[in-house]
């Protein structure tokens, strides 16, 4: 065989191996499609969800796989092991098929078949009973975060067993407004348009999302509203509009008709638990509080961070810095602000403000309060920002062991869904939009002083869409519909 032939047959293997595992990433998408619709069972690889995805986008996330845990996965192991999910009688879940097949490779010496493997490994979700109440979820404010709100719980609403948007109150729902409203819920300039219908129904105020009628409410006060008319009770309110902070003004909320729960999506104070879902969720009691913060998005992202490396290595003190994209406090144009510096130009500078991770310690990882100084560069960008933590801790480390170490943390454990590892030297903030995790760890920015004792760690998030994704792991978890999960 000559070289050309040689070369025009390894071609020809390569790409029919590619069609292959293409034509089964189509299989998988067809089996995800039904575990989610039918048994309320969602699929992730790796954290990434894998619902409405695409074959290539399913082949890509299988590449990313490997970079992460230093080995291959098949799709075809994929797919092999979710259709035997979805004849297996196992609960309403959230499993990751990449840990799934993973484990698959390097046990399958262990088991006679594939079944065998599936039946020991989710033995604890085979053959359970589990009911949940679905949650009806109205949305106090519809800016940046509550759109993104909007679309999520839509998104995830798969059977409808968990969280149900039922209604969206803004201050004034004629029609103008509400097609105006469908119009930036259907479009957003940074995160793309949503893979969705957008129905607007001008008789009834509402909008119709995916099949979902959302009442489109007016309010000026939150007490005013009753939301019993609209057929909503018991219902978790989520507050995007930063407008009331502590438990006496988010208590407002309780006075209306249907509410059970508040959540706030800013940071809040007097008696108002300051929450990280992952780090300090389960200390809230479920039973007697009904008011909630889910803090802030740069709390969301440090905190993850910090309470591994504090466990694993000691921390004696540090500095946070954080370089955050602009956001609508600020201004378009130099106009006057009443907070110093606030007032230029948004997209024309990098204006130092302050930041509240520091006092946010004092809430969420108490034991660290008065070890660290706090700041924050608003930079020209719209979306993504970046937390720079300066840390010195108890031991000696080098940076393989710091890397190792959060890595690991965002494979296994508690925290996997807070976490992502990432590995490119080519890592820039665009890269960072969509991403579901608050805490994306620049593993390759990393640095270590000589003295080993005092390291540098680059910590990237979405502040809008991944902090988004913690608001709803939080909603789902006061609201009592979270499923059970294998990570």
């Amino acid at each position: 065989m000559s070289i050309q032939e040689k070369a025009n047959e390894a071609y020809e293997n390569q790409l029919n191996d590619w069609i292959n595992q293409e034509k089964a990433a189509i299989d998988l998408i067809g089996t995800i499609g039904k575990l989610w619709f039918e048994k309320s069972i969602e699929l992730i690889l790796f954290r990434n969800q894998l619902v409405d995805r695409s074959a290539s986008e399913i082949m890509s996330l299988h590449l990313y796989a490997k970079d992460i845990v230093k080995k291959s996965i098949s799709v075809n192991d994929t797919c092999l092991l979710a259709s035997i999910i979805l004849n297996t009688n196992v609960c309403a879940s959230r499993i990751d098929i990449g840990k799934l097949a993973f484990e698959y490779q390097q046990e399958k010496s262990n088991y006679k078949t594939a079944n065998e493997f599936i039946n020991d490994k989710l033995k604890n979700l085979i053959n359970v009973t589990t009911t949940h109440t679905p949650k009806d979820v109205v949305l106090f404010g519809f800016g940046r975060i509550g759109r993104l709100a909007a679309r999520e719980i839509i998104s995830q609403a798969g059977k409808g067993e968990q969280l149900r948007l039922r209604a969206i109150v803004t201050r004034g729902n004629s029609s103008e407004e509400i097609v105006k409203r469908a119009d930036l819920l259907r479009t957003d300039s940074v995160h793309g348009n949503f893979p969705g219908t957008v129905i607007e129904d001008l008789e009834n105020k509402a909008l119709i999302i995916n099949g979902h009628t959302v009442h489109m409410i007016d309010a000026k006060n939150p007490e005013d509203v009753d939301y019993t008319m609209y057929g909503i009770d018991n219902a978790l309110l989520i507050d995007n509009t930063g407008v009331y902070r502590n438990d006496v003004e988010l208590g407002r909320h309780l006075k209306a008709k249907g509410i059970e729960k508040v959540l706030l999506t800013a940071p809040a104070s007097g008696n108002v638990p300051n929450v990280v879902h992952g780090v300090n969720h389960e200390t809230v009691d479920l039973a007697t509080q009904k008011i909630f913060s889910a803090a802030s998005c740069t709390t969301n992202a440090i905190m993850p961070i910090l309470y591994i490396i504090d466990k694993e290595l000691g921390i004696q003190k540090g500095h946070i810095e954080t370089v955050h994209s602009y956001t609508n406090d600020q201004n378009l144009l130099d106009n006057y602000h009443k907070k110093s510096r606030r007032g230029r130009s948004a997209a024309l500078n990098m204006v130092i403000t302050e930041t509240g991770a520091e006092s946010a310690l004092k809430k969420v990882l108490p034991h660290l309060s008065g070890k660290f100084t706090a700041n924050s560069v608003r930079v020209p960008t719209p979306n993504v920002s970046l937390a720079i933590l300066n840390l010195n801790i108890n031991k000696e480390v080098t940076r393989e062991e710091v890397t190792e170490i959060v890595r690991n943390y965002s494979l296994n454990g508690a925290l996997v869904e807070q976490i992502q590892f990432a590995f490119s030297n080519e890592l820039v903030s665009s890269d960072i939009v969509g991403n579901p995790c608050p805490s994306v760890f620049d593993s390759n920015a990393t640095i270590i002083s000589p003295d080993k004792k005092s390291i540098v760690l680059y910590i990237w998030y979405d502040n809008e869409y991944g902090y988004t994704r913690q608001v709803i792991r939080f909603s789902k978890y006061i609201s009592e519909v979270r499923r059970a999960i294998y990570y």
